[in-house]
């Protein structure tokens, strides 16, 4: 009986099944990849706005309080963005013809609210409130990164439901006392997370919270 393949065809085969099994190998790789990059979640990435924001200037350099703008930021579900009086209350006196604040006086006289592109912005199916997470000893800074170094705001974490559950699962190694919910730069020295977390978390009543509802509601 003649032979319809060469003996190398073999081997052809074999080599050509791991080529293949690699290649969809490096295509789920680099789907889950991409999945969880910045180009999907917008982490680190900067958004147009209509006017420059820098909490950097505005926080670390004039030392005005988060409160002063987020003034819902301990008792609602949304932090809340300051109307457009709270920007004025300042550059009525300060600034008042700098280019760059136009759209912020425009808003001032027409009433019509600046129309900031949001940065942490969570999929509708998914419930947060931050009153919650502030009340219970979660700083600004476990989400928002050094919010207080940005010249202009970006997405510190990815904010993915891994993102999500890592913290919940595991709350102790993010609470701190909350009078240091404002403070940047955390922990201090001295400070042993490894001890005062578990002992904050007893203190407070934080339950490690994962089933479905509690976001998905």
């Amino acid at each position: 009986m003649a032979q319809l393949f060469r003996r190398s065809t073999n081997q052809l085969s074999k080599v050509s099944i791991v080529l293949i099994l690699a290649g969809l190998g490096g295509v789920a790789w680099g789907g889950a990849y991409l999945s969880t990059s910045g180009y999907v979640t917008g982490e680190d990435v900067v958004l147009n706005q209509p006017v420059p924001f820098s909490h950097d200037h505005h926080f670390s350099g004039l030392g005005i309080s988060c409160l002063y703008c987020h003034t819902s930021v301990e008792k609602a579900a949304f932090a809340g963005i300051p109307p457009i009086a709270t920007c004025m209350n300042c550059h009525k006196e300060i600034w008042t013809n700098a280019d760059l604040l136009e759209p912020v006086r425009e808003a001032y006289r027409s009433g019509i609210p600046v129309q900031w592109e949001r940065v942490h912005d969570l999929p509708d199916y998914v419930y947060f409130n931050h009153g919650v997470h502030v009340a219970k000893g979660i700083g600004c800074q476990s989400c928002h990164g050094r919010i207080d170094q940005m010249p202009l705001v970006y997405q510190d974490g990815s904010l993915t439901m891994k993102w999500c559950l890592d913290c919940h699962r595991a709350p102790e190694k993010s609470v701190r006392p909350k009078d240091a919910i404002y403070e940047f730069d955390w922990p201090p020295q001295g400070w042993d997370q490894a001890v005062e977390g578990p002992r904050l978390v007893e203190e407070y009543g934080i339950e490690s919270l994962t089933y479905c509802s509690v976001c998905h509601r």
